[in-house]
């Protein structure tokens, strides 16, 4: 597990004290469904959260219709008095639409968020694939590597309490390119894009940062 700078970091895992109230909206990356953050839900319950699985369906409109319909998820969560912290976890694109919708609609509520395998600078796949699906699947064009990309176009909120983390075996998003262009704390499990989902470090790790604002150091013992 590889860190990234600018951060103090907790020695090890440490138990959390988590109000019910703090409320955890996961979002899934692109062709995928919220079935598959299942897992990551349940652990994230057990660490004391409030989970909820937001999805959407159609993978040919443009991703900015999703992030119209998120923004008002947020706005919602917002206005519920049940929920004290609003953070966000999500996965691959979902990271993108949550960037979209964030550019829409900040919550009063907004506590932490958390990406996984973040195509924050574009994805060296979707660039492949622009000339023969870009026509008709709109989030392969946005999602390009090229300069002139939605994705690396569209504003990165600021000031948010952001924690990334990256996949070293991932075949669809390079390491650089789950970087944002703000301040935030990376890491790198040894693992697969939706590996992630699926992994105990990291449903490890996004608790920790939602609960400290920090990842945990990686352990020293032998």
């Amino acid at each position: 597990m590889r860190h990234g700078i600018g951060q103090s970091r907790p020695a090890a895992l440490m138990p959390m004290e988590t109000s019910p109230a703090a409320y955890v909206s996961l979002i899934h990356g692109y062709l995928a469904n919220k079935f598959l953050l299942v897992g990551l839900a349940r652990r994230l319950r057990r660490r004391g959260f409030r989970p909820h699985a937001w999805g959407y369906w159609n993978m040919q409109c443009s991703l900015l219709v999703h992030a119209e319909r998120f923004a008002r998820e947020l706005a919602a969560r917002d206005a519920d008095p049940t929920v004290g912290t609003l953070h966000i976890v999500t996965h691959s694109m979902g990271g993108i639409v949550a960037r979209a919708a964030l550019d829409r609609y900040r919550p009063r509520k907004l506590g932490r968020v958390v990406m996984l395998a973040p195509p924050n600078r574009g994805s060296f796949v979707a660039t492949r694939a622009v000339g023969t699906f870009g026509r008709f699947l709109k989030p392969v064009a946005e999602l390009s590597t090229a300069p002139d990309s939605l994705v690396n176009e569209l504003p990165m909120p600021p000031d948010l309490e952001l924690g990334v983390i990256a996949a070293q075996y991932d075949a669809l998003v390079s390491e650089a390119s789950t970087h944002p262009a703000v301040p935030h704390a990376h890491v790198t499990l040894p693992t697969w894009h939706t590996g992630l989902l699926f992994s105990r470090d990291a449903a490890n790790l996004v608790a920790e940062f939602l609960a400290r604002g920090v990842f945990p150091a990686p352990s020293t013992a032998p």
